[in-house]
């Protein structure tokens, strides 16, 4: 067996390919947390029918696409943003806020650190507790900002613990950042998948909230990261008013844009993810909680995170065994305070979840 020297992300199949010497085509990804049915029908149709606007400039306003992302969203087009992709949302938003002082909830993804240090930001890590089962103590949370912190950056759900804020407790989190005029940014990247959105999605507290910024995209419920589309939520005029003065002229292409003016409304696709994501969860939470080999976590977003209980084996071991079988998991001993003990996979169709599951759970 070869040695893992290397942590895979979800996007870096052509790197397995290399080192694994397997067909990246032949590998069932479980650490990229895409959606499994791939792109919505009628985008597909859609796009197909409307290649030729590729010939024109977008709209420089974005006006249709705001307006669709604004029904899907229930809100307001005129407090939504467009970006290539919320990474790009991401850069923009700490760019312009640039904060000194950031509290980081944790442990998370990767990026948002990245994009403060390039800031010169401090950043202070609120690392979430394994005896809490990684559910957020508000409480203590809130007790920790103070009138030196700028900025909170929160995943909700959170990558890679798939566990999450109610609305409730964000506006709770939200008042106490009020009072210390600080900003909070929630990465809504997986919320589309959870059981119910209404009920932990802080879309609906933009309005009362100026401080906050709702960041989507299209890649993981949409199964479309390559489009590059992403989008926030926000009430805040300074912030409306300097991405719209200072951003790109076209920072979508003509495609993405049909694209998103058509996805949104593909109501028989986004029901047919939330239901095979909803079930699917339930079974693979059921299996694994059975198991005397794993401790499990509750899980809101499409995947879920899993404690190795056998000291004796690790999470590259696990990557490695399912790699051999195409099966490609997350060793998360590259995210802070989880080590080598964890491992976490999104949940795919029935029969590649079994295929999964018979892995793991054997000898």
């Amino acid at each position: 067996m070869i040695e893992q020297k290397e942590h895979f992300h979800g996007s870096d199949l052509e790197k397995i390919e290399d080192y694994y010497n397997i067909n990246k085509d032949e590998i069932i990804s479980f650490s990229a947390n895409v959606n499994p049915l791939g792109i919505s029908p009628l985008l597909r149709k859609t796009l197909s029918e409307k290649l030729d606007v590729i010939t024109s400039y977008p709209d420089r306003d974005y006006t249709a696409l705001r307006k669709s992302i604004a029904a899907y969203c229930d809100c307001d087009y005129n407090n939504v943003l467009v970006g290539n992709g919320a990474t790009e949302l991401i850069s923009l938003f700490i760019q312009i806020t640039n904060p000194k002082n950031t509290l980081l909830l944790g442990p998370t993804y990767s990026e948002y650190e990245r994009d403060l240090k390039i800031q010169g930001s401090q950043i202070q890590h609120y690392l979430l507790k394994e005896e809490d089962d990684f559910r957020l103590n508000i409480e203590d949370f809130t007790g920790t900002i103070s009138s030196d912190t700028d900025f909170v950056i929160i995943c909700n759900p959170n990558n890679p613990t798939s566990s999450v804020l109610t609305t409730a407790e964000l506006s709770v989190i939200l008042k106490r950042c009020q009072e210390t005029d600080t900003y909070v940014m929630v990465d809504e990247t997986y919320a589309e998948f959870a059981p119910d959105v209404k009920e932990i999605s802080g879309v609906s507290l933009c309005e009362r909230f100026d401080n906050l910024i709702v960041l989507r995209g299209t890649s993981k419920f949409f199964a479309s990261p390559g489009l590059r589309l992403g989008y926030a939520i926000t009430g805040n005029e300074y912030i409306l008013r300097e991405i719209n003065t200072n951003k790109n002229p076209w920072m979508i292409n003509s495609l993405a844009a049909v694209a998103g003016e058509t996805m949104f409304s593909d109501q028989d696709y986004i029901n047919a993810t939330r239901e095979l994501t909803n079930q699917e969860r339930i079974r693979m939470m059921k299996l694994f909680s059975d198991s005397d080999k794993y401790k499990t976590y509750p899980s809101y977003g499409n995947f879920m995170l899993v404690k190795i209980l056998d000291e004796n084996i690790t999470s590259a071991m696990l990557f490695e065994k399912c790699i051999r079988r195409k099966l490609m998991i997350r060793d998360c001993s590259t995210f802070e305070s989880l080590g080598d003990r964890y491992i976490r996979f999104c949940f795919m169709k029935k029969e590649d979840n079994q295929l999964l599951a018979d892995c793991l759970l054997s000898d």
